[in-house]
């Protein structure tokens, strides 16, 4: 009797607590939310399986620790590796023509990233975060999970957990987020605006793009180039033409594998005793305002646009919401909002498109204007 009293004490059921049990409710509602829900189901089943494991009690297998997990955690986030191989095969998935074919589209995607700035100000003079702790909630807003992760494995790895939780779950709430604000700032009219055609691009714009946008980037702002130029070598192994196996490969196999690794690895960043607290409270909020704020920054860009514009040349301002780089769920939550408001007769999927793209680019300078500044 007391081999087997000495035994249940040092098993997991004798040390769990109630944080342990609050944890399990978290990655039960991800678990849900991707499964029932259809919410960025790739990242959310990892990233919740990670927070359930975090949490067996001398089980070792949190980020933080000596397991296996924390080996992923310190060979795959720590050196930066797996982030940047995430940006590789989103260029290969990425299509830049609708952005090419309306480059007047890449400012809205610039313009939706004000709640990064917004975001960041407040977590520093209002919450009392560091510097370096207030550029890591603020890029929340840029609704980019490899770049969010990426910056704040850098700046602040201690929040990495709330960091990380808050930017996929804002990402996957994009449906329930957006179209609220999409309504308080558009009038009938404005939905209703129907884009002219698209310019034509060509073979040769399309490869010279990711060249030219991947050159002067990493030389304007260095610090972003693992991000953008691995985004830009995915981007012309799509386009070249002659690199099909690789396309596969980056697009595929690669991708899944390192989104496995990166969700778990995150998820087990979030034990009880690091994420129950009040700083995690106030992160999820600033996250929520970073994103609300990114949204509304690349509408009312668009409205400012159509004033300078003439009739006929008008943008549909709704597709400044998509500049989130929340690809390709942001351009869907647009066309859907303004074909319902206008009974199916304006389908702006290609128009948002262009800012939903401009989005990944725009947040990952961000980045690295933080890295820059801070580092």
């Amino acid at each position: 009797m007391e081999t087997f009293l000495e035994l249940f004490g040092q098993s997991g059921f004798s040390n769990m607590t109630w944080g342990n049990w609050v944890m399990y409710v978290v990655s039960g509602v991800l678990v849900y939310l991707a499964i029932r829900k259809d919410y960025e189901p790739l990242l959310l089943i990892p990233i919740g399986f990670g927070i359930v494991v975090a949490n067996f009690p001398l089980a070792n297998m949190a980020s933080y620790g000596e397991g296996i997990i924390a080996l992923i955690y310190n060979s795959g986030i720590r050196t930066e590796l797996l982030p940047p191989v995430i940006f590789l095969g989103v260029g290969v998935l990425t299509d830049f023509r609708p952005l090419l074919g309306r480059p007047m589209t890449f400012l809205l995607g610039a313009a939706a990233q004000l709640g990064i700035f917004t975001a960041a100000i407040g977590a520093a003079y209002i919450f009392g975060f560091t510097i370096k702790e207030a550029a890591s909630i603020g890029i929340i807003g840029g609704a980019d999970g490899p770049t969010t992760i990426f910056l704040t494995s850098k700046l602040a790895p201690h929040l990495l957990g709330p960091v990380a939780l808050a930017a996929y779950s804002y990402m996957s709430l994009v449906p329930i987020i957006q179209p609220p604000i999409l309504r308080l700032l558009t009038t009938p009219k404005e939905r209703a605006i129907a884009m002219p055609p698209a310019l034509q691009v060509s073979k040769t714009a399309v490869i010279l793009f990711p060249l030219i946008t991947g050159g002067v980037a990493s030389l304007a702002v260095p610090s972003s180039a693992p991000l953008i130029g691995m985004l830009m070598f995915g981007n012309l192994i799509r386009e070249s033409g002659v690199t099909e196996r690789l396309r596969k490969t980056a697009g595929g196999a690669l991708i899944d594998i390192v989104t496995i690794f990166l969700g778990i690895a995150v998820g087990a960043t979030m034990e009880a005793e690091r994420f129950l607290t009040l700083q995690t409270l106030m992160i999820l909020a600033l996250g929520a305002a970073a994103f609300a704020f990114s949204t509304a920054g690349g509408i009312i860009f668009g409205k400012i646009l159509n004033w300078f514009l003439p009739e006929g040349k008008k943008i549909n301002p709704c597709i400044g919401a998509a500049g989130v780089s929340a690809v390709p769920m942001a351009a869907r939550v647009v066309q859907n909002f303004v074909s319902r408001h206008t009974n199916g007769e304006v389908n702006p999927l290609m128009e948002a498109m262009g800012p939903n793209v401009a989005g990944v680019v725009g947040s990952a300078v961000a980045a690295g204007v933080f890295l820059t500044l801070l580092t």
